[in-house]
């Protein structure tokens, strides 16, 4: 039996964010009608399956992407950070009543604090940055075999 490597721990913990994403969004879209605004409630819950989805996937490949020790480290936390971010901006928006500052076809007219649409302003573009960042580095790791050292 071979060791358990940091990749195969990684990818485990992908799979268990991913399910975890995925669960909370069916939650979410079962309470929907209870939320200050449900067409973004609408919004947390597609965008929570989906990024569940893409996490499930993205971890059943992540043993073959060829990475050094410190690029699985930070794409692992830049995806982790990227999915849940996204998705906890659009639940706080749903919940406050909030978002018109980024997610104004969803919100509609509703508008929440200025402390409110800060956040969610930055959850929404931090995210945004983690996640194109992350696909990067993923694409850059998937142009080589796994025969590299993790190591290295």
């Amino acid at each position: 039996m071979k060791p358990y490597t940091a990749t195969q721990h990684q990818a485990r913990r992908l799979v268990q964010l991913g399910l975890a994403l995925f669960l909370l969004a069916l939650v979410v879209g079962v309470l929907l009608h209870r939320f200050a605004v449900p067409r973004l409630a609408l919004s947390a819950h597609l965008l929570g399956v989906l990024q569940g989805t893409f996490l499930l996937a993205i971890a059943a490949w992540w043993p073959k992407f060829s990475f050094t020790h410190k690029r699985s480290w930070l794409t692992f936390w830049l995806l982790a950070y990227g999915c849940v971010a996204a998705w906890l901006a659009n639940l706080l928006a749903a919940l406050w009543g909030a978002g018109n500052t980024l997610l104004s076809m969803a919100a509609g007219a509703a508008r929440g604090s200025a402390l409110q649409e800060g956040i969610i302003v930055v959850l929404l573009r931090s995210s945004a940055v983690a996640l194109v960042a992350a696909l990067v580095l993923l694409l850059w790791a998937s142009r080589r075999t796994a025969s590299v050292s993790e190591s290295s």
